[in-house]
């Protein structure tokens, strides 16, 4: 096979998969009941006038299923840490004991699982036209190519459509099993 053909080939998977890689990283931002550290993930905090993740100045676990906690390593960043959970406007509400920050996750709501199963499902969308375009970038390069036959073209359209395929279902599996983890009390 031509050698820029193989390259076009390989850069369109390669899109495609980062693609995915995006899609499960935004589904892990999308809680599903059950506490997580990685709720917390998008909180900044000011450490000494600069923006650091939450989870480089302290320990965040989960003791249990609706309980996060968090343990500043220097307890004079506990306000700070309260003040940026706030701020990130996540709907929790921390609450300060003078050692640790404990936040109680609430349970989800019928209308608020179909709010986030919505949202997922959007995520998901924008997932497939990403993919899609890539699979149209690839279709234009090779229709540009002069140097290869029709057939070859052909073979190569057929490739990435088979390509195409079967990363828009992986996204619609991805989809599912989000979906379903999000519905389940």
């Amino acid at each position: 096979m031509n050698e820029e053909l193989q390259f076009i080939l390989d850069t369109t998977k390669e899109a495609m998969e980062d693609a995915l890689k995006h899609l499960e990283k935004q589904f892990v931002n999308i809680r599903a009941g059950k506490a997580t550290p990685s709720m917390l993930g998008s909180v900044m905090v000011d450490y000494y006038g600069s923006q650091t993740p939450l989870n480089q100045v302290s320990n965040v676990n989960t003791p249990d299923g609706r309980t996060i906690t968090v343990q500043p390593w220097e307890k004079s960043m506990l306000q700070e840490i309260e003040r940026a959970i706030m701020i990130a406007n996540l709907g929790f509400n921390p609450m300060n004991n003078g050692e640790s920050i404990i936040i109680n996750v609430p349970a989800l709501t019928e209308e608020r699982r179909l709010e986030l199963a919505k949202q997922a499902k959007a995520e998901a969308e924008d997932t497939k036209v990403g993919v899609r375009n890539s699979r149209k970038e690839a279709n234009h390069e090779i229709k540009k190519m002069d140097e290869i036959s029709e057939d070859v073209k052909s073979n190569a359209e057929m490739d990435i459509q088979e390509m195409t395929d079967t990363f828009v279902k992986k996204v619609d599996d991805l989809f599912h099993i989000k979906e379903k983890e999000i519905m389940t009390i």
